[in-house]
């Protein structure tokens, strides 16, 4: 199956969109969201802002392990990757969400 953004209605009630690669690997999350428009919204806001590499900020967690954000012109946070094993590894998921975020169709799917 091709690249998609699923979008869904979590068992809390919020709307969630995860970008899933080719390969079905989840490459980027985003949190909760009131509305299904918001979680829309939030999708598109990832269709501008993935190709660039200035939106996105390269972490680490409590155990170390690197990990990135997709962040909006205003800040906010798009969506969160998974946590990696190697700074490498990161930025090859950086490089897929650059590659997929773009031109992903949107699938709704149950949660």
């Amino acid at each position: 199956m091709a690249e998609r953004y699923e979008l869904f209605l979590g068992t809390n009630k919020q709307y969630y969109f995860r970008l899933v690669a080719p390969n079905n690997e989840i490459i980027l999350q985003s949190e909760g969201y009131v509305s299904l428009q918001g979680a829309e919204n939030g999708i598109a806001s990832c269709k501008t802002h993935s190709p660039y590499d200035k939106y996105y900020r390269r972490l680490t967690n409590a155990r170390n392990a690197p990990y990135f954000t997709l962040i909006a012109s205003n800040g906010k946070v798009i969506g969160v990757s998974e946590a990696y094993s190697s700074s490498q590894a990161r930025e090859k998921g950086i490089d897929a969400v650059k590659r997929y975020g773009p031109s992903a169709q949107v699938v709704r799917r149950a949660a």
